[in-house]
């Protein structure tokens, strides 16, 4: 089960690999937290983390992108810490 876990965050973190460059351009990033069953936690970090329209960045380009590479995720949670937002799309 750790060894299937570590797999599940290997390929979150290869699609954030992809991600990333798209966030950098606005001085931002985005770290995966943890994943749970077929859940995955993120947190926007840099200019992200401040941004006042994070609806867009999560919805257009991290949940889309993560569900469509990623078959086995159910949910992506995305926090923010100047909001404190659990956005969740299932």
């Amino acid at each position: 089960m750790v060894e299937d876990l570590k797999t599940k965050e290997q390929e979150v973190e290869d699609v954030l690999n992809k991600i990333r460059p798209a966030l950098a351009l606005d001085q931002g990033n985005i770290k995966l937290i943890k994943i749970e069953n077929n859940d995955v936690y993120l947190e926007l970090l840099g200019a992200c983390s401040t941004c006042p329209v994070p609806d867009i960045t999560m919805n257009d380009v991290i949940i889309t992108t993560i569900k469509h590479l990623l078959p086995w995720v159910e949910t992506v949670h995305i926090g923010q810490n100047k909001f404190e937002l659990n956005n969740t799309i299932q």
